[in-house]
């Protein structure tokens, strides 16, 4: 008895309206079984035999290239990181300019932007002097523990 896509979406529908929770059905043709709340298990494969005239012969060692020439300028930037979950302020007021702005000089200790924590204004100061290179973070905007909030590059 061939069992076509309709009579089975038929079945499923009608099975989803009783309380069986097992339906096997068995012909010459085929075998299904349908269990419900039960999770789906998947039967590894057994490897399919390959003939060796298929297998790719091994790759000769490639000579290792010679790296490209770094840039003369090339930069080692310090990030300053949140230390804290809580919501990044550039200033300690909105009518106020902002503590560092890219381009901005700074030195170790001095406080370049503001985490709000709990209804506590946090300042966060800099760990190493430099110019400020990237600022990573929006004003107003959640910041995460460890997250990158500003980029120096150290003097």
């Amino acid at each position: 008895m061939p069992l076509d896509l309709t009579e089975l979406r038929e079945l499923l529908t009608a099975l989803n309206q009783t309380d069986i929770s097992e339906l096997t059905l068995k012909s010459s043709d085929f075998e299904l079984t349908v269990r419900r709340g039960s999770r789906v298990e998947i039967a590894p494969i057994a490897p399919v035999p390959v003939s060796t005239s298929t297998i790719a012969p091994p790759l000769e060692p490639t000579k290792p290239e010679t790296p490209i020439a770094a840039p003369v300028n090339e930069r080692k930037l310090a990030d300053v990181v949140s230390p804290i979950v809580g919501t990044f302020y550039r200033s300690p007021s909105p009518d106020e300019l902002p503590f560092a702005d890219v381009g901005s000089r700074i030195q170790k200790g001095q406080v370049v932007c503001i985490i709000e924590a709990m209804k506590v204004m946090n300042e966060i100061e800099a760990e190493v002097s430099g110019e400020i290179v990237e600022v990573l973070v929006q004003n107003g905007e959640p910041v995460e523990y460890g997250q990158p909030l500003m980029r120096v590059n150290p003097a």
